[in-house]
């Protein structure tokens, strides 16, 4: 893609069609490889559980995290995990005067509220990269622009270039991250299975919990391995994302966003707008001027309470809260540009799994707080991978305009 970019730049067309030609035989590979890996995961995320070697493999894991050895779960085993709505049981710790004894415990362990991750981990493009330095995702900016002229002007004349498609190409790199998670050691008292299984679930509440704010914000570096939506560039260091200069959370918000995104000829089909909860409370207290009706009609999912639809009369706007995200209605305009929600199809990120997720648990750590550290360790990466593939509502800064 560089060298095909690079011969457009010196106006050598024929050797960049020539390139590009080689560039498309190579993606047809990649797709049919692609392809092939993804019918082998359906198989495997699809395959039934056998109850008999499922125990035996928890009891014997578990043997292994009481032991404090280390347990490494494949990125099969954490796609299926993390991925897969509803398939880690809630669970956290044990807390005073509820000792679970050796009979008669309860097989859950109930989480406080507040306590909830954002779906969009359930709701984003996932590859598994294991093996790779990093990942290339080549994506469209512009298409081609046909040109034409009536038949008798143009005969007998050089017919007019088209203009050349214009690509980008998003890196995915690892980052490494790092969880932690504390338990009440209490939890030693269980069966080594149960006992598994509770590291098990924190664990990759854990990690599902890190990779969503990774997933809006990035991994924080001034140079970033893994790019979120807010921040996501293309190796040429453009920006991926679309801006919206807004103000406050007023009647016309939403819709300003929906006409956003997108090109001149279709609207989000399957966008969703991801914001703080405070915002989503300031959209459900707006009211008309006149029969001060409320503008906004906000309805919870009632299987998973960080989703739901926001109605204005006939439009309905899937959003999902997360505490990532700077509450806008929260914000006032200061010295820098403040980005708050985000709205745009979450299948336009991909998340790269570089490698196993490494678990192992710590008595040391919190010893006097009678606490065990669960740590564990992953890589990961993503970017947005279609080109304005969300739109970022932005509070501009002093003076910045609107």
């Amino acid at each position: 893609m560089e060298k095909a970019e690079s011969l457009l730049k010196d106006g050598k067309r024929e050797e960049y069609r020539a390139e590009m030609d080689k560039v498309r035989n190579l993606n047809g590979e990649i797709e049919d490889l692609k392809s092939l890996i993804e019918e082998q995961d359906r198989k495997f995320m699809e395959k039934a559980i056998d109850p008999a070697e499922e125990r035996d493999k928890a009891a014997e894991r578990g043997n292994d995290l009481m032991k404090g050895r280390e347990v490494t779960f494949s990125v099969q085993e954490v796609r299926k995990a993390l991925f897969v709505p509803g398939a880690v049981e809630k669970s956290v710790t044990l807390a005073t005067g509820t000792l679970a004894q050796p009979t008669g415990a309860g097989t859950n362990i109930r989480d406080p509220l507040g306590y909830g991750v954002g779906a969009i981990i359930d709701q984003v493009y996932v590859q598994d990269l294991t093996g790779m330095a990093s990942f290339l995702e080549p994506y469209v900016i512009s298409e081609f622009d046909a040109s034409g002229a009536k038949v008798s002007t143009a005969a007998g004349t050089a017919r007019t270039d088209s203009d050349d498609p214009t690509f980008g190409v998003a890196k995915i790199s690892p980052y490494e991250l790092t969880t932690t998670s504390y338990v009440d050691r209490n939890i030693a008292r269980l069966t080594p299975a149960n006992y598994y299984a509770k590291v098990f679930a924190m664990a990759m509440r854990a990690m599902r919990r890190d990779t969503v704010e990774m997933l809006f914000n990035g991994d924080g570096q001034g140079t970033p391995d893994m790019y979120g939506i807010k921040n996501a560039k293309n190796v040429a260091g453009s920006a991926i994302f679309a801006s919206l200069n807004v103000e406050e959370v007023g009647p016309d918000l939403l819709t300003d966003l929906m006409f956003v995104y997108g090109g001149d000829e279709e609207l989000g089909g399957n966008c969703r707008l991801y914001l703080n909860k405070k915002d989503l409370q300031a959209l459900g207290k707006l009211r008309g001027t006149n029969e001060k009706r409320r503008l906004f009609d906000i309805v919870p999912d009632a299987g998973n309470p960080n989703t739901g639809i926001i109605r204005e009369g006939g439009t309905i706007v899937p959003y999902s809260i997360s505490s990532k995200l700077t509450a806008l209605s929260a914000s006032t305009p200061g010295s820098s540009d403040i980005q708050t929600m985000v709205y745009g199809d979450p299948m336009n990120y991909e998340l790269g799994l570089f490698g196993d997720y490494t678990v192992r648990v710590d008595e040391s750590v919190k010893a006097v707080e009678r606490m065990l550290t669960i740590l564990g360790d992953a890589m990961v990466g993503g970017n947005l991978i279609v080109d304005k593939g969300f739109v970022v509502a932005t509070l501009p800064k002093t003076g910045g305009g609107g």
